[in-house]
């Protein structure tokens, strides 16, 4: 059972590993290893030089970057001094970037430049300099923002903000989640407990640390546990299978999208994929249909996990269980501390056991609430602490959650609800398809499906074949009026598709 004894600050998780195991490698890259204790001064050094640079408790710091180790210690240093941490995808554009320094008001803006070109261009634009810090070689410091706004320090990690977590920046206004201490550690030690993570583990860690699924569930949670994180700052196929063939992989976790890609990676000639130590494999972030689990599982011989979360919840809210393999796609019971509801949207009150509504949860896991939006913090979360996900769910006999989709993405087609996580179970089932995006286009006085898909590369596989697969498979009402083969369909660095992208491709072939 997760501990309630949980330290108070994010770097203090490491102190027993620094005492009990203070030569294991905590962290490796691409150019360096950090034991626990390397960690730990790299930590107390990089926190001095940070307040040397006008840093304070209260302040915002924001680490523009791709998975590092700087970018882990500026995570740890920024919690030593009680400053709030945003990191950055340094893949993001200049708009999305500058947008998020704006919104934080942050102190410093970093930059991992040495580790991402990107992060380097970055650094360049906005006229960071060089910050030669014994432990944090290769980081760029932005420009001291003199009229940044102290925010109130709490001595309780339950109060004092930890980390600022951006969920959306390409449209609209920027929206930052607020996450404690607590929060986070709370996270960590839930997902310590329910992956058995331990010393002598290795976790690949390609998922961004930007990312909340990131930031907790692998780097929070792995160094909780003592065990060693190799920090990958892109996925590429070849790079995995031969981490898990020959680099001692013993825990991965990752999206569908990237096992997809790995199993596809697989199936071409002259690859092989293995893992001999590999042991746990979770799968989180988007939906993971059935086909793609029977393959990897079948492949490789381990089970694929299933866990569903979300930013504002830190992110965990449900996991399957390593001592009770699940052959379906549940995403799981809700982990310890966490309670659930399933919602009529209309009435607000529960749904009949085992009936589609909203899913909303209430926990140590939910986020203090949207930085600088209290309107949107109360819309979100009720005076009774119940985080409303916005997704639509239903629970089994067993209390597994199933995820059907979400609320604002149910196409209503011909009075017919329509999820569309069912039509692309249905679509990545088909061989050749490497993964799929099935998205509501509005037409005169209805809805209509549209799916956009990404083939196995050199298959050839067309249009009419899926149509025709899908006729056997689906009711009418479900079929897609179109699908659209894409060589990649657009994404996040973490992989989840971007689906408002889709929608406007969407409505813009409708209308021509």
């Amino acid at each position: 059972m997760p501990r309630n004894d949980l330290p108070a600050r994010l770097h203090r998780i490491i102190e027993p590993w620094v005492a009990a195991t203070p030569d294991a490698v905590a962290l490796e890259d691409a150019s360096r290893r950090l034991s626990y204790t390397d960690l730990l001064h790299a930590i107390v050094n990089t926190a001095a030089r940070l307040r040397e640079a006008g840093v304070r408790g209260g302040d915002r710091i924001l680490v523009v970057g791709e998975n590092c180790a700087a970018v882990a210690v500026l995570v740890f240093a920024a919690s030593m001094l009680d400053a709030w941490v945003s990191v950055i995808n340094a893949r993001l554009s200049a708009r999305e970037v500058d947008n998020f320094v704006s919104h934080s008001g942050a102190r410093r803006t970093l930059f991992s430049a040495a580790a991402s070109k990107d992060a380097a261009e970055h650094a360049r634009r906005l006229q960071a300099v060089p910050a030669d810090w014994s432990g944090l070689e290769g980081v760029a410091l932005g420009p001291l923002n003199e009229s940044c706004q102290l925010e109130p320090v709490q001595q309780s990690g339950r109060e004092q903000v930890a980390a600022l977590i951006y969920t959306s920046g390409t449209s609209g206004d920027p929206k930052g989640v607020m996450l404690t201490h607590a929060n986070l550690l709370f996270i960590a030690e839930n997902s310590r407990c329910l992956r058995q993570l331990r010393p002598g583990d290795r976790v690949y860690g390609v998922l961004p640390v930007s990312h909340v699924y990131g930031l907790t569930a692998v780097l929070l949670a792995s160094l909780h546990a003592g065990a060693s994180l190799v920090l990958v700052p892109r996925f590429d196929p070849q790079h995995l299978a031969q981490a898990l063939a020959e680099g001692g992989i013993t825990v991965l976790h990752g999206v569908p999208a990237m096992y997809a890609r790995l199993l596809e990676w697989s199936r071409r000639p002259g690859n092989r994929l293995a893992a001999p130590r590999l042991r746990v494999a979770q799968s989180g972030g988007a939906p993971l249909d059935q086909a793609l689990k029977d393959d990897f599982e079948r492949t490789l011989g381990v089970t694929l996990h299933n866990g569903y979360g979300m930013t504002e919840s830190s992110p965990s809210i449900s996991q399957t269980r390593l001592e009770r393999p699940r052959r379906d796609c549940s995403v799981g019971e809700p982990i310890p501390g966490v309670s659930v509801r399933i919602v009529d949207a209309q009435t607000g009150q529960d749904v009949a056991p085992g009936a589609v509504g909203e899913l909303w949860l209430r926990g140590p896991n939910v986020m203090k609430g949207y930085y600088r939006n209290p309107e949107l913090t109360r819309e979100t979360v009720n005076a009774e602490g119940w985080l409303n996900t916005g997704d639509l769910a239903r629970q089994g006999a067993d209390g597994a959650l199933f995820i059907v989709g979400r609320s604002k993405e149910l196409i209503i087609r011909s009075g017919f609800n329509v999820y569309p996580v069912e039509v692309e179970q249905v679509l990545n089932s088909h061989p050749l398809v490497v993964h799929s995006a099935v998205v509501g286009r509005a037409v005169a006085g209805n809805e209509e499906v549209v799916a956009f898909v990404e083939p196995a590369p050199g298959s050839g596989l067309e249009a009419e074949t899926l149509a025709a697969f899908l006729r056997e498979r689906l009711s009418p009402y479900k079929l897609p009026a179109q699908i659209v083969l894409m060589e990649h369909l657009p994404a996040t660095a973490t992989g989840k598709i971007l689906k408002n992208q889709l929608r406007q491709m969407a409505a813009q072939m409708g209308r021509a």
